[in-house]
C-alpha cells in the first residue's frame, strides 16, 4: 500500500529571501539533523539574469534501523537525489527528492515548496508532500515501512526547528532583510552576496512588524505566524494547533487528505474541520474508514435536514417541563457541561405523550447545540475544545425505566448518536447509580463504542463526593445543589408525566408513521442491473426548468434525461412509491417496444456518477410534453473489454448487484429560475451549489458533478 503525506501550510513571518538564506545554511552538512550526514553537488545551473538557480545534490543519510536489517540489505547508508530550483523573480523554491538506494524495491518521492504568503508579501509559506511505496524488501516490508514513517515524521518537525535556528542565527548577525531580485542583474546574483556588497540588510523585520498584523494575526512577533482562519483549500499548521489541537504529522496529513477529498466531491460548503476530525478520531485516523463513516453521516444530515434543527425545532411543552436535562457552565477543562437527571425522567410517560421521534429530535438538537458550544468554548478559553462533558444523575432510577419501548427508544438514540456524533463526548460522569443500573448497563453497553465506554466514570451511592469524585472534574462553584454543591441548577426537575397528556391510540399510531426522515424532501430508491429507476415529469410550458439533486449512496450509476413523444403506461406510474422513508422499488417507464430516436430521444448527455458523489443539475426545456429522468446501473464493460480491478473486487463483494441513491427533483417556471445553477439551493447546510448553465441550440442544461 502506498503511504502518502500532505503537510499543512507552515508560515514564517519573514521575507522569502531571508528564509532562503536560512535554508541554504543546511548544506553541505547540518549538525541539527543527525541523520543527514552530508551532500555533494551533482550539477548546478543559473540563468543569465540570475533569476533561476537550480542545484542537484546527492544526499547521504544514516537511517536509524536495526543492525540486522542493515546487514541483510547490505548497506550502511541511504542516498537520495535532491533537486532544488529557486526562482528569485517569482520568489519560489521547489524541492524535488527521490531515493537512489533500493530504487527498484522502494519508491520514495518528496516535493516541497517555499512561496510568498498570499496576504503578506513579507511572509513565507512552506508546504510538503511525500509518498512511500515499498514493493519488496527481503520479506521485511512491514518493518521497513514502520521505520521509514517513524524517521520521516520525526524529521518533519526537525526541519521546522532547523529553519528557525538559522533564522535566529542570521538575526543575531544583524541580517533581518535581504534584497529582492530585480531585472538586469548578472547570473551570479545572490541576495546574501548582494547584502555583503553594501545593500542594507537590516531593519526590514521591524518595519514588517510595524505594519500591523494581516488577516488572522494577533500581533505577536515570532518565527511562525499566529493561526488564522484557513482558506477554503488550505490549512495552516498554526491554525490546526490553535483550533484543532496537537496532531501528529500523519494525523495532520489524514485531515488534509480527507478535507481535500470532500472539497472535490461535495462542491461548496464542507463540514467544519473539527467535525471532520471527530470522524477521523473515531476511526483511529484511518482515512478510508473515516471517509465512509462521514459520507454516510453527511447523507443522513442532508436527507433529514439536521443542519436546520436548531432553527426549526421547538421542544413541545411536555419536554420543556418533564425532560430533566440542560446545559450548565463548563468543567475544569473548559468543556461545556450537560446535566441529565435521568432518574427523574419519566421515559414511559414521555414516549406515550410524544412518541419516539420527538424525543430523538430533541436529543439531536442537544448534540447540535453541544457542537456549537464547543466552538464557542474554543474561542473563549483560547484552546481547542471539541467535546463536552455529561453528568448523569441516576437517583430515582428503577424498573419503570426498563420499560421495553423506552429501552428500545434509548438504544435507537444511542445508535443514531454514535453514527453521527462520534468523539463529541469528552467525559461521562454517572453518579448515584442504584442497584438496577447494572441491568440497564448490560442492555445498552454493547451499542456504545469502545472509545466512548472508556470515558465513562461511574459512582454508586455517595462515592462521587469523595477523593476521585466529581470535584476532580468540576469546580466546586458549579456543582449542583442536588449533588451537595452550592450552585442552583436551572433545569427541569422532571417527574411523572400526567396521563392526561398521553396521546390517544389514533395519535400514537400516527406518530409511529411520522418518522424523523419522513419530513425530508428526498426520496430513496435502489437500482438493479437491467432494471433502471425512471421518473416521469410532465412539462406544460416550454422553457420550464427541471432541476435535480441526488447523492449516490452505493454503487455507480448512469444518469440520463429523455424527452418522450409517447406517454408511458400510467399503470406503471401508479406503482411508483409515495413513501419516502424507505428505499423504494425501482420504476421503469420507457417501454421495451419504444424505438430510440423515434418514440423518445435523449436531451441530457449520459453522466456516469460514482459512489459517494453528490450531483446537482438543471435542464431548460424547449418543448412541452413528457420528460423522463433515468438512473441505471453503470457497467464498466461498456467501451472496453477489460474490467477495472475495483469493479472486479466490487463484484466479488456482492456490491455490484444493487445501487442505492436518494434524489429530489423540481420543475420551475423560467421566470422563477435565476438562470444558473446557483438557483438550485441544496437543503443541506453542508452543501452549496454553484455553476454556470450551458446552452445549446435545442436546450439549456447544466450539471454540477461533485467527485
Amino acid at each position: 500500500m502506498v503511504q502518502k503525506y500532505q503537510s499543512p501550510v507552515r508560515v514564517y513571518k519573514f521575507p522569502f529571501e531571508l528564509v532562503m538564506a536560512a535554508y541554504e545554511k543546511r548544506f553541505p552538512t547540518c549538525p541539527q539533523i543527525p541523520v543527514f550526514l552530508g551532500s555533494d553537488i551533482l550539477q548546478e545551473h543559473k540563468s543569465e539574469d540570475g533569476s533561476i538557480h537550480m542545484v542537484e545534490r546527492s544526499c547521504k543519510l544514516n537511517v536509524d534501523a536495526p543492525r540486522l536489517l542493515k546487514k541483510i540489505a547490505g548497506v550502511e547508508f541511504v542516498y537520495f537525489i535532491q533537486k532544488n530550483t529557486v526562482n528569485w523573480k517569482d520568489r519560489t523554491l521547489v524541492i524535488e527528492a527521490h531515493n537512489e538506494t533500493f530504487s527498484s524495491r522502494v519508491l520514495v518521492n518528496e516535493t516541497c515548496s517555499y512561496s510568498v504568503h498570499p496576504e503578506n508579501e513579507e511572509w513565507t509559506c512552506f508546504e510538503q508532500t511525500a509518498s512511500l511505496d515499498i514493493k519488496s524488501f527481503f520479506g521485511f516490508e512491514s518493518t521497513v515501512e514502520k521505520i521509514a514513517m517513524k524517521q520521516y515524521t520525526a524529521n518533519i518537525k526537525r526541519g521546522k526547528e532547523v529553519i528557525e535556528f538559522y533564522l535566529n542565527e542570521l538575526i543575531s548577525q544583524g541580517i533581518t532583510h535581504l534584497p529582492k531580485w530585480t531585472p538586469g542583474l548578472s547570473a551570479g546574483w545572490h541576495p546574501v552576496q548582494a547584502c555583503r556588497s553594501g545593500i542594507p540588510c537590516s531593519n526590514q523585520a521591524e518595519q514588517v512588524a510595524s505594519q500591523g498584523p494581516c488577516k488572522g494575526e494577533t500581533g505577536s512577533h515570532g518565527l511562525v505566524a499566529e493561526p488564522s482562519t484557513p482558506e477554503t483549500d488550505k490549512l495552516e499548521a498554526d491554525y490546526i494547533e490553535r483550533y484543532l489541537g496537537q496532531l501528529t504529522p500523519m494525523q495532520e496529513s489524514a485531515l488534509i487528505h480527507l478535507r481535500q477529498w470532500l472539497q472535490e466531491t461535495h462542491k461548496g460548503k464542507i463540514p467544519k474541520d473539527e467535525h471532520i476530525l471527530r470522524f477521523l478520531r473515531a476511526r483511529d485516523f484511518n482515512m478510508e474508514k473515516a471517509r465512509e463513516m462521514l459520507c454516510q453521516s453527511l447523507s443522513w444530515r442532508k436527507q433529514h435536514q439536521v443542519d436546520y434543527i436548531l432553527q426549526n425545532w421547538r421542544p413541545p411543552r411536555v419536554l420543556e417541563e418533564y425532560y430533566a436535562g440542560g446545559w450548565h457552565y463548563h468543567d475544569k477543562d473548559g468543556r461545556p457541561l450537560y446535566i441529565l437527571r435521568l432518574g427523574q425522567v419519566d421515559t414511559k410517560g414521555l414516549v406515550k405523550a410524544l412518541g419516539e421521534e420527538a424525543i430523538l429530535r430533541h436529543v439531536l438538537s442537544i448534540n447540535e447545540e453541544g457542537q456549537k458550544r464547543c466552538e464557542e468554548s474554543t474561542h473563549l478559553f483560547g484552546r481547542p475544545i471539541w467535546s463536552w462533558t455529561c453528568l448523569v444523575d441516576l437517583e430515582g432510577l428503577n424498573m419503570r425505566h426498563l420499560w421495553r419501548p423506552g429501552v428500545k427508544a434509548l438504544l435507537r438514540i444511542i445508535e443514531v448518536v454514535e453514527a453521527n456524533y462520534p468523539e463529541t463526548l469528552g467525559r461521562l460522569l454517572i453518579v448515584r447509580a442504584p442497584r438496577v443500573f447494572p441491568v440497564l448497563w448490560t442492555l445498552v453497553s454493547p451499542f456504545i463504542n469502545e472509545n466512548s465506554r472508556q470515558k465513562f466514570l461511574i459512582y454508586s451511592g455517595n462515592n462521587y463526593q469523595g477523593p476521585g469524585g466529581i470535584a476532580d472534574y468540576l469546580d466546586k462553584e458549579i456543582i449542583p445543589d442536588f449533588l451537595g454543591g452550592e450552585c442552583m441548577c436551572n433545569i427541569p426537575e422532571g417527574g411523572l408525566v400526567s396521563k392526561s397528556l398521553y396521546q390517544s391510540e389514533e395519535d400514537a399510531e400516527m406518530s409511529d408513521h411520522i418518522r424523523l426522515w419522513t419530513e425530508t424532501i428526498y426520496q430513496s430508491t435502489c437500482v438493479w442491473k437491467g432494471a433502471p429507476h425512471e421518473i416521469i415529469v410532465e412539462i406544460l410550458e416550454e422553457e420550464s426548468v427541471i432541476t435535480w439533486d441526488f447523492d449516490i449512496l452505493r454503487g455507480d450509476v448512469v444518469f440520463s434525461l429523455f424527452h418522450s413523444k409517447r406517454a408511458p403506461d400510467m399503470r406503471q406510474r401508479e406503482l411508483a412509491p409515495t413513501a419516502v422513508s424507505t428505499p423504494s422499488s425501482n420504476v421503469q417507464l420507457i417501454d421495451k417496444n419504444w424505438t430510440f430516436g423515434v418514440d423518445y430521444s435523449r436531451v441530457q448527455a449520459p453522466l456516469v456518477c460514482r459512489e459517494g458523489e453528490s450531483i446537482q443539475g438543471s435542464h431548460v426545456t424547449r418543448w412541452p410534453g413528457i420528460y423522463i429522468l433515468q438512473w441505471k446501473m453503470h457497467s464498466s464493460a461498456s467501451g472496453s473489454s477489460m474490467a477495472r480491478v475495483d469493479d472486479v473486487l466490487a463484484s466479488l463483494q456482492g456490491s455490484s448487484h444493487k445501487c442505492k441513491l436518494m434524489y429530489y427533483f423540481e420543475v420551475l417556471a423560467s421566470e422563477d429560475f435565476r438562470g444558473s445553477m446557483s438557483s438550485l439551493e441544496s437543503c443541506s447546510g453542508f452543501s452549496q451549489l454553484s455553476g454556470v448553465t450551458n446552452s445549446s441550440n435545442k436546450s439549456h442544461s447544466s450539471s454540477l458533478i461533485s467527485r
